[in-house]
């Protein structure tokens, strides 16, 4: 039997142990199922996810479930980074240990299993010191961290002062609202549509903002400008929005009508 780690809230742990660990996460290619990694003779190296995964939070801090699975159990292997690449290998559960003990560093690397894991495969489960590991990737510390809206965790403790610290050139931290929409009133009527997109690039990474400053691009000339701004305030939970969306859904670009489609 080739047995695995899993790093879950402690506030799941009762449910593992009635039912089982239930296929929540998605692997390669879609699949559903459950992450975890080989129990190694290192035990910093074997539970190497904690920091990261501790990132983005978690009731009680994580615990460590032991799951025994069966060696000729097919599971997906690879780096971390080989996953949107669709690198990753599907090979028996035991051939997964080998391959990843063999390895000189297995930093970064992970074992999927595509279903669900039954609770007779449920090992133990450990109380597991939330310091252990790596953060944001492998060989992090000591490298200027990207603050970049793809890399960013909203809510993140210490986000707010990093990107103000270390703000980046694209994506913030973005102009207070009145500099924007004082850039937006300079740019005229109907307006520069270069001015106005990049406006419109900082209002949509915000939460909310001034709807009624902005409602008026919806009859912007430029079809860029009308795509931009579904594009800002899509997410945004401000009232009227669902407004504004209707009336760009019959937009005559199909651009603009992709964009409204897209944030629907």
């Amino acid at each position: 039997m080739a047995i695995f780690v899993h790093l879950t809230s402690a506030a799941n742990a009762p449910r593992v142990r009635r039912a089982g660990i239930r296929a929540d996460s998605h692997g390669q290619g879609g699949a559903r199922g459950v992450y975890c990694f080989p129990v190694l003779a290192s035990y910093t190296l074997t539970h190497q996810w904690l920091r990261e995964l501790g990132r983005f939070g978690s009731r009680g801090g994580l615990v460590a479930v032991h799951v025994r699975l069966d060696d000729a159990q097919d599971v997906l292997v690879g780096h971390y980074g080989e996953r949107r690449q669709e690198a990753q290998d599907t090979v028996p559960a035991a051939e997964a240990v080998r391959r990843i003990a063999a390895l000189e560093d297995p930093r970064g690397w992970e074992v999927f299993v595509p279903r669900a894991v039954r609770p007779r495969e449920v090992h133990r489960i450990r109380t597991a010191p939330q310091v252990v590991g790596w953060r944001y990737r492998p060989d992090a510390h000591g490298v200027r961290p990207c603050t970049c809206f793809g890399c960013r965790v909203r809510g993140e403790y210490g986000g707010r002062r990093l990107r103000e610290r270390l703000p980046h050139p694209l994506d913030g931290p973005p102009p207070p609202a009145r500099v924007l929409l004082a850039r937006i009133a300079q740019a005229g009527d109907p307006g520069d549509p270069v001015v106005l997109r990049e406006a419109l690039h900082w209002f949509g990474m915000r939460r909310r903002g001034p709807l009624a400053e902005l409602g008026r691009l919806a009859l912007h000339p430029d079809p860029g400008v009308r795509e931009d701004l579904v594009w800002a305030i899509g997410h945004w939970s401000t009232p009227g929005v669902a407004e504004v969306l209707r009336t760009l859904a019959d937009d005559p670009d199909p651009d603009v009508r992709d964009a409204v489609e897209g944030v629907s």
